[in-house]
């Protein structure tokens, strides 16, 4: 029934928002990655997974659509509730669970908490044909781990017009931007480019 919700962020904590939109208040169950993107805003938007029960309706607010993407694969797969797919979406990043899902690694995925090793192997049959590979990068920013992704999602644009493959380009700058964090989009492009694509 809902596809968004857009207003004014009354509240934001790291497990849930409350946005008022027309004079009524939504609150909307988040994950950690949500949440760190919206804390500091005034105005939002979030995309929502509606959970209709016997005894509650809730309402699950995601950043962008590659999380919420996630998330429904995630409740796909046998045994993967709501609060599951929630806590797994709070301990990785999107492309940190579709690289582990791709890689096969079920280390990976047992580190999130409540996840065993039949889950994560689960999950991981499950979702291995459902992901694009070529999806990864970019879903939530090319190096999740740096606050650098604007200028290295620049740089990437930059190399692939220039003619480099993408896969290699995203590579060495995943490398480069790990390494040089507070690099701008012209130094990125030139160590890139001195690392050999």
């Amino acid at each position: 029934m809902f596809n968004y919700i857009s207003g004014r962020l009354d509240e934001a904590t790291p497990t849930y928002a409350v946005i008022d939109c027309g004079g009524v208040g939504y609150l909307l169950e988040i994950t950690l990655n949500t949440y760190s993107k919206i804390k500091d805003l005034q105005q939002v938007k979030l995309l929502v997974h509606e959970i209709v029960r016997e005894d509650a309706h809730l309402l699950i607010g995601f950043y962008d659509a590659a999380e919420r993407d996630m998330f429904r694969l995630l409740i796909s797969v046998n045994g993967v509730g709501a609060a599951t797919a929630r806590v797994m979406l709070s301990s990785l990043t999107v492309d940190e669970l579709m690289r582990a899902i791709a890689d096969n690694d079920a280390k990976r995925v047992q580190k999130v908490k409540g996840i065993g090793s039949k889950t994560a192997q689960r999950i991981i049959l499950e979702l291995r044909d459902k992901i694009d590979p070529a999806a990864m990068v970019g879903t939530d920013g090319i190096v999740p781990s740096t606050a650098n992704n604007k200028n290295s999602e620049e740089a990437l644009s930059a190399l692939v017009m220039l003619g480099f493959p993408k896969a290699a380009a995203e590579k060495v700058l995943l490398k480069v931007a790990d390494t040089n964090p507070a690099a701008s989009v012209e130094e990125l492009i030139k160590l890139a480019l001195a690392h050999g694509i």
